[in-house]
């Protein structure tokens, strides 16, 4: 008989899969369940057409979509350009391209609240994550229309917030609530999965794109899109159940006053994430234009491109995981591996240093000397192997300790922290111009510090009240 655990929300003794979790005590993947394999490689499949797809549509919106002899066939584009400048004012071509990429990429961590309250209320985690693969699917295809721009970039939108916070929630729910050191584990093995999407993603679908065409890149961001579908397909007899009613079945029972509390307690940590997030993010926007103007890119007689710096991110992310999760699980073996919250407060205190490390090169930038590559290269690495020690842990927590009723929701709300994080980067860029770029990282490392003391502040009575209950 399975172990017994205690269903969140209830203190009653249910079984695993009664309780969403499914723990079997399959070592078979790397030491963690089978689950969390097909998992992984569905996210990694979905990553590779997400970032595939978001690697070649800034550019050929400004090099082919608008043009004058194609942007006049784009259904519903002269309307949504008038109304996005009666807000912004006259935006060039550029500008306007940037605007629609912008809120492409800020809108996709918003809709997965919306994807887990579907979840959660209606269809559960299973069927909204095959429901978001096929939304997906018939984005890609639109792209490939010229004319359905638009409509491709919504579906694209909706069908990620389906998906994304809600393979997440079933990455947590292999494990039994107490198994916290294995749970943040595994998520880092699944965040090394998404980055290898995101660094193959890009690679390849630009390379066919500039061989056979922008349809042909698009399409093989689609294609990798239904192989996702078909991984996730293949898998569903190792998946954890929903937390879903079923028909027939108890309902769940209503939210008891610990429940709100826990909620209460993850809706502040998701808040103070949002900072992080900030400085995190700004590798990819002022950081490169650091890169561009002050660095010496120059290797072997060859000008390394400004752009090719952001796949540091994913390889770092990827390379840094296998002696991370060794570590963690030394320090398990001794007693000695930080719990939830002090893997997030370290994650937050070496994305601070990550930027403060930039202050010296940007005042050498200051005083007209180049600056050494090395240096980008060591914010990169430092702010992947910070996000490595917060993100998959929120992500592991909030799917160990949200209350099943909400759990999808709170998954979303989780993402919801990354929507203004980014929304932060834009507006926090357009200082970039306007202070001293040593002042600007100063800012940002404090953006990741203030979270640190306040995760340090609070981690004692949050860990009382987040605590795995078995």
């Amino acid at each position: 008989m399975a172990d017994l655990v205690t269903e969140p929300g209830t203190g009653s003794a249910v079984e695993p899969a009664q309780a969403g979790f499914l723990d079997t005590g399959d070592r078979s993947f790397l030491g963690h369940p089978k689950g969390l394999a097909f998992l992984a490689f569905t996210e990694a499949w979905e990553r590779f057409s997400f970032y595939g797809m978001s690697g070649l549509v800034l550019l050929y919106m400004i090099q082919h979509l608008l043009t004058p002899a194609v942007m006049g066939g784009v259904f519903g584009l002269a309307g949504f350009r008038s109304a996005l400048e009666g807000l912004t004012g006259p935006l060039s071509d550029q500008a306007f391209a940037s605007q629609i990429y912008g809120l492409y990429s800020g809108f996709v961590y918003f809709t997965p609240v919306f994807g887990g309250l579907l979840a959660d209320k209606l269809l559960g985690q299973r069927r909204t994550v095959m429901l978001g693969a096929i939304i997906m699917s018939a984005g890609h295809i639109l792209m490939a229309f010229e004319g359905a721009f638009l409509i491709a970039m919504l579906l694209l939108v909706i069908g990620t917030g389906c998906l994304k916070g809600n393979i997440s929630s079933q990455v947590g729910h292999l494990y039994a609530p107490e198994d916290e050191g294995r749970r943040t584990r595994a998520f880092a093995i699944f965040s090394a999965a998404i980055n290898i999407g995101a660094m193959t993603g890009p690679l390849t679908c630009g390379i066919l794109a500039q061989a056979y065409g922008w349809h042909v890149g698009f399409g093989a961001a689609g294609l990798l899109m239904l192989v996702a579908l078909a991984t996730y397909l293949a898998g569903a007899k190792y998946l954890p159940p929903d937390s879903k009613r079923r028909a027939g079945a108890a309902a769940k029972p209503p939210l008891t006053g610990h429940d709100w509390r826990v909620i209460a307690a993850l809706l502040v940590l998701a808040i103070i994430g949002v900072l992080p997030a900030t400085a995190y993010y700004q590798e990819t926007n002022a950081g490169l234009l650091f890169i561009e103007y002050s660095v010496d890119r120059g290797l072997l007689g060859w000008t390394i491109p400004t752009p090719s710096f952001n796949s540091l991110d994913g390889f770092f992310c990827v390379l840094l995981v296998p002696p991370l999760i060794a570590y963690w699980a030394w320090q398990a073996k001794r007693g000695r591996e930080p719990g939830d919250l002090g893997k997030v407060s370290i994650g937050y205190l070496i994305t601070a240093v990550a930027n403060l490390l930039m202050i010296w090169p940007a005042l050498r930038a200051q005083a007209g000397e180049s600056v050494s590559a090395l240096w980008p290269v060591a914010m990169f690495g430092l702010n992947a192997l910070g996000f490595l020690f917060y993100w998959p842990t929120l992500l592991a927590l909030f799917s160990r300790a949200a209350p099943r009723q909400v759990n999808g929701t709170m998954m979303g709300l989780l993402f919801f922290s990354v929507f203004a994080g980014n929304l932060l980067v834009g507006i926090l860029g357009g200082l970039w111009e306007t202070m001293s770029h040593a002042e600007f990282f100063a800012l940002h490392a404090g953006l990741a510090f203030v979270p640190f003391l306040a995760m340090l502040a609070i981690a004692r009575p949050f860990g009382r009240l987040l605590r795995p209950v078995g």
